[in-house]
């Protein structure tokens, strides 16, 4: 019995690394393939399950910070109880909510985890190593402009890809910060060519204009967090110097930004079909959809329903029948009312509340959160692919390593 225990010990120790090793893998994956993403998924579950003692995750799911996710999801399942679609739109709806079940089993796995910084620095080299792949294909191969996207990226979007860029820009900050006070000047050098080429890729070649909106974001929370109040001026002024020159050197920063008026303006005038003048359109029509049901919403999947029917007879951007608001709390409202939207934003400012403290876990776990929180706003970005493991995964590992180190310590202490 004695050696079957410890056999039975060893396999789950086993089976922990290789939790680990997948999540690992995870961050690798999520700049590059939602497919591997995915499939890497599900072998971290089945790896991960057997390692779990039941009695810590009833504990884990009766935290806020655990519980909350688990809350969301449990609404999304009911929502399709109410739904007025079919079974697939509903299941299909419901997979947006699914991913938020992770939440409580990373923060349980990296606890008691010693490789939460694996999964930062690997997905911070897998942005490195996209960031690198895009420059070479731009610049040294002759054909490499047929290999991009029609935005100037190599996989997804502008959107997505400038998303990711800010969120290794302000983790980097911070590391920078450290090196810096501890004159390890290569360190400071190899950190500071990273944050210049990624925001250079941001203002010069593929910009998300939701990305530049969250950057300034935290931009506002990293001085308040980590600068001295006299530093905060000359700060600001740095950036405030670095965007003009960015804005008069870059002709396609300001196309991106400043077209968002003319838009507004056909839309307005004409009812053109622009991507602001829709995503006006697309809050208007929704915040009817919320007024209709405003309890309990129209259910799990119902959202191109309720679209598609709002969308019959019109034209210009009336007449889009979008699967998706463009914000959050809209995307949860529609579904879920008022009790969905409870859930929501209480697990955010949970989120929020799990990373006051001063180490690099908290500081990545916060910007994580606020990124999702600022995104979400112009998009749904906690039901997105990318942006949503992006959130899982975050905030499971920084929140589960700030606990661990917690009780290790007995205090909160840095990382």
């Amino acid at each position: 019995m004695a050696k079957f225990a410890i056999a039975h010990g060893t396999g789950r120790e086993t089976l922990a690394r290789i939790a680990d090793g997948l999540v690992v893998a995870i961050a690798i994956a999520l700049p590059w393939s939602t497919s591997a993403t995915s499939v890497l998924a599900v072998l971290w579950v089945f790896a991960l399950l057997p390692t779990v003692r039941w009695a810590d995750l009833r504990q884990e799911l009766v935290t806020p910070a655990g519980g909350l996710p688990v809350l969301l999801v449990v609404l999304g399942l009911l929502g399709m109880l109410w739904a007025d679609v079919t079974l697939f739109e509903r299941w299909k709806g419901f997979d947006s909510f699914a991913k938020l079940l992770a939440i409580p089993l990373l923060l349980l796995q990296f606890r008691r985890s010693e490789r939460g910084h694996w999964v930062f620095g690997a997905y911070l080299f897998s942005c490195g190593v996209l960031l690198a792949a895009t420059t070479i294909v731009m610049t040294v191969l002759p054909s490499g402009f047929r290999i991009l996207h029609f935005d100037d990226v190599l996989v997804k979007n502008a959107a997505t890809q400038s998303g990711e860029f800010v969120t290794c820009i302000f983790g980097l900050l911070y590391l920078l910060g450290g090196a810096i006070d501890k004159r390890r000047w290569l360190w400071v050098l190899g950190m500071g060519a990273i944050i210049f080429g990624m925001l250079a890729n941001i203002l010069y070649v593929s910009t998300g204009r939701t990305a530049l909106v969250v950057a300034l974001v935290l931009l506002v929370v990293f001085a308040i967090r980590h600068l001295r109040p006299k530093n905060i001026v000359l700060v600001f002024l740095g950036i405030a110097l670095l965007g003009a020159i960015g804005w008069s050197s870059s002709p396609y920063l300001r196309s991106r930004a400043g077209v968002i008026g003319t838009e507004i303006q056909k839309y307005e005038a004409d009812n053109v079909r622009t991507s602001s003048g829709e995503r006006i359109e697309f809050w208007k029509k929704s915040l009817e959809f919320t007024k209709e049901a405003p309890l309990i919403g129209h259910g799990t999947g119902s959202i191109r329903a309720l679209f598609e029917k709002s969308s019959k007879g019109q034209t210009g951007a009336a007449g889009v029948a979008a699967a998706n608001p463009h914000n959050q709390t809209l995307a949860v409202a529609i579904q879920l009312g008022f009790v969905g939207v409870v859930a929501l934003w209480a697990m955010w400012i949970t989120h929020i509340l799990l990373f006051r403290s001063d180490g690099l876990a908290d500081w990545v776990g916060l910007v994580i959160v606020v990124q999702n929180i600022g995104g979400s706003l112009f998009n749904s970005h906690l039901f997105d692919f990318v942006q949503g493991w992006v959130y899982v995964v975050g905030v499971g590992v920084a929140g589960g390593m700030t606990t661990h180190f917690v009780r290790k310590s007995g205090s909160r202490s840095q990382i």
